[in-house]
């Protein structure tokens, strides 16, 4: 029987993590995860816009869940 798409990538993270640990996981994939756009650029875009009383209100106005859908891989 072959695996789903979802089954395999939580395999190859477990295997991952058992060889080579949570941190250096998380450093592996990282490696291989290229970014968009310009960081500096948006970041000076959106902070030059917007007040820090603003930003406030909107981190406190998100939900408090902070789960993940690799919450699973990484507590085993």
């Amino acid at each position: 029987m072959s695996k789903t798409q979802q089954e395999i990538i939580k395999q190859g993270y477990q295997v991952l993590i058992n060889s080579l640990g949570v941190v250096d996981t998380i450093r592996f994939i990282q490696y291989f995860t290229s970014g968009q756009g310009d960081y500096t650029q948006e970041r000076h875009q959106l902070l030059d816009q917007t007040f820090l009383d603003e930003i406030l209100l909107t981190m406190k106005k998100q939900p408090t869940d902070n789960s993940t859908q690799y919450d699973e891989i990484i507590d085993n």
